[in-house]
């Protein structure tokens, strides 16, 4: 019985936890590598830091202005 409750609140934790980094976008970078070594196997992945930095060049670029 015990280890059954414990199991049930350790997976239900790990789906909140999930759900909270999927949320607030801090899955990007592990979602990035899993679509780079399903679309582009033959080419290198970006590092973590070189995903960062392009994503803040994304992220910036362009208009910046509501009006």
């Amino acid at each position: 019985m015990m280890r059954t409750w414990r199991h049930l609140a350790h997976r239900t934790l790990r789906e909140v936890w999930w759900l909270l980094r999927s949320a607030t976008g801090d899955d990007a970078y592990e979602r990035y590598l899993a679509h780079a070594q399903r679309r582009h196997a033959l080419e290198p992945p970006l590092t973590r830091r070189e995903f960062y930095d392009a994503q803040l060049r994304r992220k910036w670029s362009g208009i910046t202005r509501c009006c």
